[in-house]
């Protein structure tokens, strides 16, 4: 099996890439021009606004899996441009070159309302306000309707593998004024590779599928874990369910996470 993946230096592409050829796929990754692939791993250099350039990076895939994405940035111009239209660009090629591909779209749990009565569920009505989300959300949609055969999941909070990204928590914390006890879906780069894995076979086609650990863990204990501190607080939650997912349908599809707990991954050496 031949796939291809974009976002292949990112933060989840770059801990993927080298479980997929473990896993003894034939992997291609979309390339800017001047990067070099990681080893047993095919270049080929194409970038998501150049249409034209994304015709020989699809040819012959039997699967895509689409990670690129823009997220931390106040340029929101920049964000709908890559997330979307770069998006669009790739579902395009791959209907003129490779119909019969698995399009896998890597989302995010941050679509969910923040005053969601329950977990944040696959068919829940979601209406994000910020780039970063509204911009995935449009994307997914975009590939629902392409005609292709396609599968979106939902990730929570990834972190692992010395990514850096939880240890970003304290300075969020301040930033976005967080609860301590507000409690976050959390996935690990291993279950990363878990889920694809798991797509690839097909048990997912058709369907959003959110993908997380066993247990949401409070803000509180995240940062403390990493070394920092918060002030804590015994003020009502005022959204609980902010930040946490259903994952029933993933447990259903046959999602098993090797990573189910933060607390396993410190205990692991797996931070």
């Amino acid at each position: 099996m031949t796939v291809l993946i974009t976002g292949a230096t990112g933060l989840v592409g770059a801990r993927l890439l080298p479980r997929l050829v473990e896993a003894g796929l034939n992997c291609r990754a979309l390339m800017r021009g001047g990067k070099e692939a990681p080893a047993g791993v095919t270049a080929v250099e194409a970038d998501l606004l150049d249409p034209t350039s994304l015709m020989r990076a699809v040819e012959g895939v039997s699967a895509i899996i689409h990670l690129a994405a823009v997220f931390r940035t106040p340029d929101t111009d920049l964000i709908w441009k890559s997330n979307l239209e770069g998006t669009r660009n790739l579902i395009a090629a791959a209907r003129a070159h490779a119909p019969e591909a698995r399009f896998i779209l890597a989302s995010t749990s941050n679509v969910y309302d923040a005053d969601s009565p329950r977990p944040g569920r696959e068919d829940d009505a979601a209406d994000p306000q910020q780039a970063y989300p509204a911009s995935k959300l449009a994307a997914e949609n975009a590939l629902r309707e392409s005609g292709l055969n396609w599968l979106i999941q939902r990730f929570g909070f990834v972190y692992g593998d010395k990514d850096g990204h939880l240890e970003e928590l304290p300075r969020l914390v301040a930033s976005f004024k967080m609860h301590p006890a507000q409690r976050m879906s959390m996935v690990h780069h291993r279950d990363i590779a878990t889920a694809m894995n798991l797509a690839l076979t097909g048990a997912m086609d058709g369907r959003i599928v959110n993908i997380a650990d066993e247990a949401p863990t409070a803000i509180y204990e995240l940062v403390a874990l990493v070394g920092g501190t918060m002030e804590p607080s015994s003020e009502p939650l005022a959204n609980p369910w902010r930040l946490h997912v259903d994952v029933s349908l993933a447990r259903s599809l046959g999602f098993q996470p090797v990573v189910r707990t933060v607390h396993q991954a410190a205990q692991e050496g797996l931070m």
